[in-house]
């Protein structure tokens, strides 16, 4: 039997809320900590193949960094996660307009968007199974409808950290959620050493305001393809346009499998710890992020997040689907219910080779 949740105080949000901090624990040695405050993964701990363990997870020691300096570590992203062109768009003969918090964009949401949340918290629907409710209601940073959002953090027994992301709404809107873990799986210095593999012939290129173009370009022959596992640092400084424009990787990949199975589809791993990582979900997408803006950031034990300390692999629909009718849609009408499942497992490093 999997360890019950314990909850310890994590401190306060700027206007005095208090903020929760859970840990979920299987038998495996995995330990995940989870906030109230944006649904934030604040740790996550795993043995390496000698069984030391690290967290593999960028961050902060107390609720002060994610307050008030934090590039999205850990956070449960929406309503609209990724960007939002020109911070417009049209719903059944409907303008919205959005926070420009991204240039001319709208980014992850807005100013205010569900990662600076202090989410409903409820442990007694299952004991091994952490609940977040959030309410965002019709016109909460431009967007319409009154949106139901929960969130079910739970532990595996295969060693993995699960999060179920269900929303229902009141009126027409748009919804895209993920979450958005910064990994290292050294637990220190760059990730340009880790390989990366994604399930993914395509990805969409973007424009010079990093807004997707609307082609689905395919990966063969180009920096982008990670169809085998390759050193995230094996081409990411090529003379690449695209490279340039999100100064490393900053892109959404066109995932092979079929929306709304859940399957594998990328895989990470660290040759020195021997740590794995597994990404499964059932949505569409996966923005593969290299941590290109990381500038020095004092993080967690005084470990400080420099350029590439720390990667993303954030499960989710494609950016500026809104404004893209040939985009899987994003559209959540009333009796409707959106779901995304998003699985992060590590295998044991014992059971791989190479």
């Amino acid at each position: 039997m999997d360890a019950p949740i314990s909850q310890v105080s994590f401190g306060h949000t700027q206007d005095g809320t208090p903020v929760q901090l859970y840990t979920l624990r299987n038998r495996g040695g995995l330990e995940a900590r989870i906030s109230d405050y944006g649904g934030i993964i604040v740790s996550l701990k795993v043995p390496d193949r000698n069984g030391h363990i690290d967290d593999v997870l960028l961050g902060f020691d107390d609720i002060d960094g994610y307050l008030t300096r934090s590039p999205y570590f850990g956070a449960i992203v929406g309503r609209y996660c990724n960007r939002i062109a020109n911070a417009t768009f049209s719903l059944d003969g409907h303008s919205y307009t959005l926070a420009a918090n991204n240039g001319p964009n709208s980014l992850h949401g807005g100013r205010k968007g569900f990662d600076k949340m202090v989410w409903q918290a409820a442990t007694s629907v299952s004991p091994t199974a952490l609940t977040l409710n959030y309410l965002s209601k019709d016109g909460e940073e431009g967007y319409p409808g009154n949106l139901q959002v929960k969130a079910v953090y739970s532990v595996t027994d295969d060693n993995g950290l699960r999060l179920d992301l269900t929303a229902t709404t009141d009126k027409p809107t748009v919804v895209n959620l993920t979450q958005h873990p910064y990994f290292n799986l050294a637990g220190k210095g760059d990730v340009l050493g880790h390989q990366v593999q994604i399930d993914a012939d395509r990805f969409t290129p973007v424009s010079s305001a990093l807004i997707p173009t609307g082609e689905l370009r395919l990966v063969d022959g180009t920096a982008f393809d990670f169809r085998r596992p390759t050193a995230i640092g094996a081409r990411i400084e090529q003379g690449d346009e695209q490279l340039q424009r999100g100064h490393g990787y900053d892109h959404n990949y066109v995932l092979n499998h079929p929306m709304g199975h859940l399957d594998v589809v990328a895989r990470a791993s660290e040759p020195a710890s021997g740590r794995v990582l597994e990404v499964s979900t059932t949505e569409p997408g996966l923005q593969f992020y290299t941590g290109n803006h990381l500038n020095g950031i004092k993080g967690k034990g005084g470990h400080v997040y420099d350029k590439r300390s720390g990667f993303c692999l954030e499960a989710q629909h494609f950016p500026d689907s809104p404004n893209q009718p040939e985009f899987p849609t994003v559209t959540l009408n009333p009796g409707q219910v959106y779901r995304n499942t998003i699985v992060f497992r590590f295998p044991s490093p014992s059971s791989h080779h190479g």
